[in-house]
């Protein structure tokens, strides 16, 4: 699956490492943060080879994906994850989650199964409680995880010495769905009819009294009661033949018994209409690329080997949220800049373009970020921002100055043969070197124009002609005196020549 669209299989999303300590899958989570969108979180958990898999399938709308198996082997290891379009929330991702069964006697680690547990408590919107044949005694005991979320689960980083936090865990917890598979009992109370669900809130009834076996049998009703605001039940008659729930991946809905597809179809749809956008303590809508974060921030508390507190995880997942955005906006900016901008070009223009991508880049950043100290990072943005628009603006600048200096050299490429040719230093030259600079300058201007560096590139060539222009006036001076004094001479030699001829006597004159 590319980033930003929908897979076509599940992947492992949370596994063992090496250590045997659960991490987060490097292909799951650059899956989670190629999707933008809000996103719906359906986790199912319940007892190994019990059909977890199969219903997640249904959900998925295909037939196969999640691995069913059809041995006494558990087939789901970690938590997968499967990230399809949401059927009727348009711009939302439905995010199905199937996690590792529940109680397989060979794995010989019981913490494992309860940091599964927690981790789907953590990160669904809904989460599916899956069953074999009835909800009795035997059923709630085994469903014991739920009454260890208060000691491996903290809704606050500090909590009072007399306060209880369980509390609080029915706010923030996901909604509660039972799937009773197989189940073959008729739904009747005395002999009124009942509900699935009133079957179910039937059996989580409390037991009036305070012996150690009264408060025992309340204890696992009691926390279901206290932490799922929201409670739903589904009971689903067998799917087929024992030899045919061999291959249920195999099966046409035309083979699956009536009842059972009706009933599958409705808890599809119930999950589709009832499953709320994931959110986390605030209220804050939570994206793909949110919720890898989440996850993230989750196992390395485990990891730890701390209790994953909500509270600190908000703030942890506030920052990175934050840091991405601020990462991402930046990005928008500089790539809408880099793509509009062609230096060099006017100010105003470059200014117009820079307030647009700026915009952009704002929206991007309040869509990503979190609520949680935005303001200190949408500062730090626009201060990357302005440095950015700044280094574009002196970009702009040296664009402008090199293009002039090309038409500059162009231009005054006759004065300088004029100057190397020695063609000024002759009388009259200073005159004709003037108003050929000025002859240039207009040309040079006119081809500038639009450049903001037209005059300032103009300036500086003109100073460093300033010596050149004197000493052309210097030797036209020179060359003008010594042609004015080769002129006098001339004069008076003129008129030397003219004196004696006056003054000559005149002789024989009456002879």
């Amino acid at each position: 699956m590319a980033c930003g669209g929908f897979m076509s299989a599940p992947v492992c999303f949370i596994e063992n490492d090496e250590n045997g300590k659960l991490c987060v899958r490097k292909e799951a989570k650059d899956i989670l943060d190629g999707l933008n969108e809000p996103v719906v979180v359906v986790s199912v958990v319940g007892l190994y080879r019990t059909g977890k898999s199969y219903l997640m399938n249904r959900l998925a709308g295909q037939q196969t994906g999640f691995a069913l198996g059809s041995t006494i082997e558990s087939e789901t290891k970690g938590i997968w994850m499967w990230c399809v379009p949401h059927p009727n929330k348009e711009g939302h991702t439905l995010v199905l989650l199937d996690t590792e069964g529940l109680g397989d006697v060979r794995k010989g680690d019981e913490k494992h199964d309860t940091w599964i547990f927690c981790l789907a408590v953590l990160l669904s919107s809904s989460l599916v409680y899956n069953s074999l044949g009835v909800i009795d005694n035997t059923a709630l005991e085994k469903l014991h995880y739920v009454t260890e979320l208060t000691e491996n689960i903290r809704v606050k980083a500090e909590v009072g010495q007399h306060e209880d936090e369980s509390a609080d865990f029915i706010r923030v917890f996901p909604s509660f769905v039972w799937a009773v598979r197989d189940f073959t009992l008729q739904l009747k109370k005395g002999d009124k009819p009942i509900t699935s669900d009133d079957y179910l809130e039937g059996a989580l009834e409390l037991k009036q009294g305070s012996s150690p076996q009264t408060v025992q049998y309340n204890l696992p009703r009691s926390c279901l009661r206290n932490f799922f605001a929201v409670r739903k039940c589904f009971v689903f008659p067998r799917p087929a033949s024992m030899e045919s729930m061999w291959i249920m991946e195999e099966l046409t809905e035309k083979e699956l018994e009536s009842k059972f597809l009706e009933q599958a179809n409705t808890f599809c749809h119930y999950i589709y209409n009832n499953s709320k956008t994931k959110t986390v303590s605030g209220g804050r809508t939570i994206t793909g690329t949110a919720l890898g974060n989440l996850a993230e921030v989750y196992v390395e508390a485990i990891r730890s080997g701390n209790v994953p507190c909500l509270e600190n995880a908000v703030v942890s997942l506030a920052k990175i949220q934050n840091v991405r955005a601020v990462e991402e906006a930046l990005q928008l900016y500089v790539t809408e800049l880099f793509n509009l901008v062609q230096l060099p070009m006017n100010p105003e223009e470059l200014s117009k373009i820079h307030t647009v991508a700026e915009k952009k880049a704002v929206e991007v950043f309040i869509s990503v970020s979190f609520n949680d100290n935005d303001q200190i990072y949408q500062k730090e943005l626009m201060g990357k921002i302005y440095d950015e628009y700044q280094q574009m603006c002196q970009q702009n600048y040296d664009a402008s100055r090199m293009q002039c200096e090309e038409v500059l050299h162009d231009v005054f490429d006759t004065l300088e043969k004029g100057i190397s040719d020695r063609s000024y230093l002759k009388p009259g030259g200073s005159h004709k070197y003037i108003d050929m600079l000025r002859q240039l300058s207009e040309e040079y201007r006119a081809r500038t124009d639009s450049q903001i560096m037209s005059e300032a590139v103009l300036s500086k060539f003109l100073k460093t002609k300033e010596d050149i222009g004197n000493m052309i006036l210097q030797a036209d001076q020179s060359l003008n005196a010594a042609e004015q004094e080769k002129e006098d001479e001339d004069r008076d030699s003129k008129a030397a020549e003219k004196k004696p001829k006056e003054t000559e006597p005149v002789t024989g004159a009456g002879i």
